[in-house]
């Protein structure tokens, strides 16, 4: 049993956008390191009266023109697709880039070769070379709660890791705004539970506050179809509370 929600809309009409722009940069960096952007959207369809010309109660929904679909921005989420075997060493691209790439580079590259280490080499089964790090998962404020930010990035997985032999992530607040996050039990509860929401899509803590999941995975598959299922119960809970 789900309660009533107090989503701004029905959240089975959430959807991603996945962009990557080419810069056209003739850098090393370029080449090793791609960021990927993903904008949440949420699809909604506003009725004007006006222009319907149908009886009152006799529209039909389907196919009246006086319906309008829009998009409105629900949240973001930020990737890095690292490739390892071409541009300029790994480790020393994603230590200039940012402290949060830099984290990662620590727990799973050689700073010499810019590779896994051999203690990831053999953790991880060969599904290609290249490294899928989740920077950010940011849903507005209203969107928030339930889990959607974990179900969400399970889509956005799913399409980023061809070619990888890893997903990695460092669980972190990327909201600093709330003042309540100035008490240190505040954020070390708020921490815990986003690394529990990443835990459920099959990541598991490798080193420190990284966490590492392989694409071969066969939990990545079952966990993804669980939250797709997840997001129907959602969408019809929804539509019952406003029924």
């Amino acid at each position: 049993m789900i309660d009533p929600l107090p989503f701004p809309g029905d959240p089975s009409e959430l959807h991603l956008r996945i962009v990557y722009t080419d810069t056209l940069s003739d850098t090393p960096d370029a080449d090793t390191l791609e960021e990927w952007s993903v904008e949440i959207l949420h699809r909604s369809r506003e009725h004007d009266g006006s222009r319907c010309p149908a009886a009152p109660g006799a529209c039909n929904a389907e196919d009246c023109p006086a319906y309008t679909v829009s998009d409105s921005a629900a949240g973001s989420m930020t990737f890095f697709r690292v490739h390892l075997d071409r541009g300029r060493n790994a480790y020393a691209a994603m230590e200039e880039a940012s402290e949060d790439l830099y984290e990662i580079a620590q727990a799973l590259l050689d700073p010499a070769t810019g590779y896994y280490t051999d203690e990831v080499g053999e953790l991880l089964e060969y599904s290609g070379s290249a490294l899928l790090v989740m920077d950010r998962v940011a849903l507005h404020e209203e969107w928030r709660g339930r889990g959607l930010g974990v179900i969400l990035a399970s889509e956005a997985i799913f399409r980023l890791t061809p070619g990888c032999r890893a997903v990695a992530c460092a669980p972190g607040v990327s909201d600093l705004s709330a003042d309540r996050l100035r008490n240190k039990a505040e954020w070390d509860r708020v921490t815990t539970k986003i690394a529990r929401g990443w835990e459920r899509l099959g990541f598991l803590p490798y080193r420190d506050n990284v966490f590492v999941i392989s694409p071969t995975s066969l939990v990545l598959e079952e966990r993804r179809g669980q939250l797709r299922r997840r997001l129907v119960e959602l969408g019809a809970a929804w539509a019952a509370a406003r029924a």
